[in-house]
């Protein structure tokens, strides 16, 4: 597969400094207007895509060719502090594009990150457990343990701290630091992290619990249609490379105030049908101004959608083109209180970014990946289905097919 490169304004002066230190490598460009197709991705749509012959179950031809690619910003600290950084303090030219904005246009503030790695005296990662950060006896975050035993917990996530001040770290109730290691939005040390060892560990269910949050606005028709032709397929795959967990899958659909709904879902169900028979029931419509109730979405998602606190993986793929309403009120305070209670039940948000994301919507949906330990998906052009896709501010990444990309981030989160 050939690799495709995001051009990073106002960050290549720190990419070349980090290219021999962090194993950066390769070259950046601006891919916006010209994609040269990857041959995995050649190769596949030309025997069908995700394996179904002819086009999707609902005879879509365009099922199996929707392409994508991802971009872990947790994996990647270094990048993304520069991206939080001001330009005029990183010593580069006053055109080139500054992102340290987006920080207080979304109001959640990243720069004092704990991460945190659970494992069992021989080393190995331990899912469930319960960590929190506390700061003069109070808990301020809690979040917990995924199945690779890694959880990230904040300081000040929502309001702007330089100094996080004298925190501790708890994992099932246990102090396990005076002192947690913070990692900063210092370019030159990366992410650090702080191991704690269990001799007991905690009990889990090996479930899975897979929901899709999705927009239904009236632009999102391509999107919809992926979804009616690939996600049965998608779920078939997973659950058969996965053959020890149990999945329930749900669905949720919104669009915005003043619309026929605003929320319509289907519960979780282990029957997959339920869910797939739910989405190709649904249609794209509504809409009309730019921002949508993704809000609201979020709300109903962790309101209405019965999430098993014990299972091993609970993963909420948000798939949407347009913002929340970053400009009423409440809206902030929403989804800041939807993102820490996402967090706290061990939900990881793992947004897909569609056609007609701009760079408010694509860094509002990268800071509700990062606080949730979730990652960045986005649509890419290569495919040439639907309208065109912005270039993801993001470094090196692959072109892969979206479904395939989706079987292989539940596969990760899972085993």
């Amino acid at each position: 597969m050939k690799r495709i490169y995001g051009f990073v304004l106002g960050v290549l002066p720190f990419l070349a400094a980090v290219s021999c230190s962090r194993g950066y490598d390769g070259v950046y460009g601006d891919i916006a207007g010209r994609v040269d197709a990857p041959d995995a991705y050649e190769s596949a749509v030309s025997d069908g895509g995700s394996g179904s012959e002819g086009g999707g179950q609902n005879g879509n031809s365009q099922a199996g060719r929707v392409t994508a690619g991802e971009w872990n910003d947790l994996d990647n600290w270094d990048f993304w502090s520069s991206l939080m950084l001001p330009v005029s303090g990183k010593g580069q030219e006053p055109q080139q594009e500054d992102y340290s904005g987006k920080a207080d246009y979304w109001h959640f503030y990243t720069n004092n990150r704990v991460a945190v790695k659970v494992v069992d005296s021989k080393g190995n990662p331990v899912p469930g457990a319960v960590v929190s950060l506390e700061r003069r006896g109070a808990e301020i975050w809690s979040t917990v343990s995924d199945n690779l035993g890694r959880a990230e917990c904040w300081a000040g996530l929502f309001q702007k701290e330089e100094n996080p001040g004298a925190l501790q770290l708890k994992v099932d109730g246990v102090l396990r630091s005076d002192a947690p290691k913070v990692s900063g939005w210092d370019i030159s040390q990366g992410a650090v992290y702080n191991e704690v060892v269990l001799t007991k560990v905690p009990e889990v269910k090996r479930n899975a619990d897979i929901a899709f949050i999705v927009d239904a606005t009236g632009s999102m028709a391509d999107e919809i249609d992926f979804l009616k032709d690939d996600l049965l397929d998608i779920l078939n795959k997973t659950r058969n490379e996965n053959v020890t967990t149990s999945f329930r899958t749900a669905a949720l659909f919104y669009r915005d105030k003043g619309d026929e709904y605003v929320t319509r879902f289907s519960d979780f169900s282990f029957d997959f049908t339920t869910t797939t028979n739910f989405i190709s029931q649904q249609k794209a419509d509504g809409g009309g101004d730019y921002p949508e109730a993704v809000h609201t979405a979020l709300e109903v998602g962790m309101q209405s959608l019965s999430w098993d606190r014990n299972a091993r993986t609970k993963l909420a793929f948000l798939l949407l083109d347009a913002p929340a309403h970053q400009d009423q009120e409440g809206v902030i305070a929403s989804l800041q209180k939807s993102v820490k209670l996402y967090a706290e039940k061990g939900i990881k948000i793992i947004p897909i970014a569609a056609s007609g994301v701009d760079k408010n919507t694509e860094f509002m949906l990268r800071f509700f990946a990062v606080s949730t330990g979730g990652t960045y998906v986005f649509i890419t052009n290569d495919s040439g289905i639907g309208n065109d896709h912005i270039a993801a501010t993001v470094g090196e990444y692959q072109v892969e097919l979206l479904n395939s990309l989706i079987i292989r981030l539940i596969n990760k989160y899972t085993e």
